[in-house]
């Protein structure tokens, strides 16, 4: 992992087209701004992880369902 240190409105750029800024600190708190082509998805790591469960649920689903399909 790359620790860098950032002070209000400074900024941090990813793979040329993905701009990372700091718009606010407040005590624990920081506030980022995430500047990225529309077709980049960005998601805070909870939602993406539960997004992540649910792709694994509905594909272990469609998977039982293609499997029963076979056996009858």
């Amino acid at each position: 992992m790359l620790a860098l240190s950032r002070k209000k409105n400074e900024a941090i750029i990813v793979n040329n087209n993905i701009e990372i800024t700091i718009l606010e600190v407040k005590g624990d708190q920081v506030k980022i701004g995430v500047t990225a082509p529309r077709e980049v998805p960005v998601y805070r790591k909870e939602v993406y992880t539960q997004i992540q469960e649910a792709n694994q649920e509905a594909a272990n689903a469609e998977g039982m369902a293609a499997l029963k399909d076979l056996l009858v």
